[in-house]
């Protein structure tokens, strides 16, 4: 059974360094293929075997794929875009939809519109949503910007469904874990040896394309948190010489021009530290790193062209 918790009003890539040797503790390393890309898992404890785990992250991802998927034609997500009414049948699907739907809604509210997951429209016409488009001209970046009727989950999902797998793991004892889903992670306990989890950041530079090559940073962290990175340097186009990244200000139709490559921030739980990233890329490094300060719940490390940023408590990450 899945639940749900993330009716929240406040509010890439990584690379998670397993160091396998013994702690007295048997780690399952559980793996899968959902949302484009392959998911991990390592994780020590539980009252099911590692063969029931898979089973259970596997249908909680396939939830969340016939919910919110925009590349499923079928999935709620795609008939609600499609123009139909989507109703509260008591499924997990709608669950999963109706959940997504109000934690976005918040955060919209929360960074004065900059994660608009209702811009559909716009991340559309600039080839960065769920349908081809490039460099449109001022008309249709206007008409874009009005039209409110398309969702696009893509700052969330994947932060949102680390959050789920990981409540599944701790609703069956798992104490130590590391759920990781295209980068977005979910951190509790200690890894196999005995320490806190190691996790490396990817140096954000243009054709760093293999997670792990080349990081900029490695960190260990202390407590159960979600880390999250958001970057402009694997998503991008190139037009008459200047770059066009898939970080959108939805407040001015357009991507984002100033130099910071990635954020990576450590919040309570992805979906949250999934948004969050994506708003720090969105409004830059100076009011991103004015935004973490002023949380008690927040750290983040901000990559930009003039060198690295840490807020005072990301180097323990406590």
């Amino acid at each position: 059974m899945i639940h749900f918790r993330h009716n929240l009003l406040l509010f890439c890539p990584l690379l998670a360094l397993l160091f396998c040797s013994s702690c007295g503790k048997s780690y399952n390393e559980l793996a899968g293929y959902a949302q484009g890309g392959i998911w991990t898992v390592k994780c020590s404890g539980g009252d099911i075997g590692a063969e029931q785990l898979k089973e259970g992250l596997d249908s909680i991802l396939a939830v969340i794929d016939r919910a919110v998927s925009g590349y499923n034609p079928g999935s709620l997500l795609s008939k609600y875009n499609a123009g139909e009414q989507i109703r509260d049948d008591g499924s997990a699907e709608y669950g999963v939809f109706r959940d997504l739907c109000d934690f976005c809604d918040s955060i919209y509210i929360a960074t004065g519109g900059v994660v608009d997951c209702r811009a559909a429209a716009l991340y559309d016409i600039w080839g960065f949503g769920f349908k081809n488009g490039q460099m449109p001209d001022e008309a249709a970046v206007k008409a874009a910007m009005k039209d409110r009727s398309k969702l696009n989950f893509n700052a969330v999902a994947q932060g949102y469904s680390a959050d789920l797998m990981a409540e599944y793991l701790k609703r069956h004892g798992v104490q130590d874990m590391l759920v990781n889903i295209g980068g977005e992670m979910f951190c509790r306990g200690l890894n196999p040896k005995g320490e806190p989890w190691s996790i490396g950041i990817d140096t954000p530079r243009d054709g760093n394309n293999e997670p792990g090559k080349d990081l900029s940073r490695i960190f260990r962290v202390r407590r159960e948190c979600a880390v999250v990175t958001s970057g402009n340097y694997r998503k991008f186009y190139v037009r008459d010489g200047i770059k066009y990244s898939h970080s959108i200000d939805p407040r001015t139709g357009r991507p984002v021009s100033h130099n910071l490559l990635s954020a990576t921030v450590i919040a309570p739980n992805s979906a949250l530290a999934d948004a969050l990233a994506t708003y720090c890329m969105v409004v830059g490094m100076e009011e991103a790193r004015q935004f973490i300060l002023s949380r008690e719940d927040l750290e983040a490390c901000l990559i930009s062209g003039d060198g690295i940023w840490e807020s005072p408590g990301f180097g323990d990450a406590r």
